[in-house]
């Protein structure tokens, strides 16, 4: 049995349904689907004005989903290239870089859990962390680990 084709806003529906969309990435998707007059940019007014498109809960739900993994510039280079810009970005990455740090010293624990002995691990270590869009200062940070408390005396 064929499934039935779905309108354009019909599909929109199916699309933020799944997940929250940034406006680009929901014209990119629907304008492969969009008939002769189709209007796609009216149809995303349409779900900006009833609340169902937003770009504010678009960068939350990113943020929420990459900032466990990725540092700063990883997360803020996404949500440029979904189309989130002015004074959003600029909110979002005040709220990210207070974090950073932090961040950085989970994913280090997580990957490797011990210091780098010597310059070869220390390396691979640090271009871990920078390929996964760590400033170099939460890198080096996160590389000196955490100090075991069987170490020191209470």
């Amino acid at each position: 049995m064929r499934t039935p084709v779905l309108s354009l806003k019909g599909r929109a529906l199916r699309y933020l349904s799944q997940r929250e969309h940034s406006r680009f990435e929901l014209r990119r998707k629907l304008s492969k689907y969009a008939e002769e007059g189709d209007d796609v940019d009216a149809l995303l007014d349409f779900l900006e004005k009833n609340n169902w498109l937003s770009q504010e809960r678009f960068a939350e739900s990113l943020v929420n989903r990459k900032a466990s993994r990725y540092g700063d510039s990883r997360v803020m280079a996404e949500l440029k290239s979904h189309g989130v810009t002015g004074e959003a970005l600029v909110d979002i990455k005040a709220g990210l870089s207070d974090s950073e740090t932090a961040r950085a010293v989970e994913v280090w624990q997580r990957k490797f859990g011990t210091v780098a002995v010597d310059a070869a691990a220390r390396a691979k270590q640090m271009r871990f962390l920078l390929q996964r869009g760590f400033s170099q200062r939460a890198a080096r940070t996160a590389m000196q680990g955490t100090p075991d408390d069987d170490e020191f005396p209470d």
